[in-house]
């Protein structure tokens, strides 16, 4: 999954925000007026950013009467985990460089992945 752009991932943060509210999906309107307090931006300029973000696949589109909703594919945290997989990726030394993270993360986060690590190998489902 390709990296997102500055105004890209404003408007992902909006829509990630929406789902995690509950709220469902998004018609470019319901975009702007949520960046409005924070950017100018124009109507048409989401539009484009909504519009290229369903092309690249991080959004799904249905049509509304005339206008288009919008959902994210992937959660926040599986977009993050593809971003760090595609860095990961980037290294010559897979194994050298998930024992450096790993040796770099808090206690707190060395329990979670303990516990992720267990629940893979007793073949118990993610978390959704």
């Amino acid at each position: 999954m390709k990296g997102l752009g500055e105004l890209e991932r404003t408007v992902m943060e909006v829509l990630w925000a929406r789902e995690d509210a509950g709220q469902g999906a998004a018609t470019a309107r319901d975009v702007s007026r949520a960046l409005a307090s924070e950017r100018d931006l124009a109507h048409t300029t989401v539009m484009t950013v909504l519009d290229r973000l369903a092309k690249k696949g991080f959004l799904a589109r249905e049509r509304d009467g005339r206008a288009w909703r919008y959902l994210p594919v992937a959660s926040r945290e599986g977009y993050v985990a593809e971003l760090m997989l595609g860095a990961l990726n980037e290294t010559g030394d897979r194994d050298a460089a998930l024992a450096h993270f790993v040796r770099s993360v808090s206690q707190d986060e060395a329990a979670v992945i303990r516990q992720a690590l267990a629940d893979l190998l007793a073949g118990k489902e993610p978390p959704a």
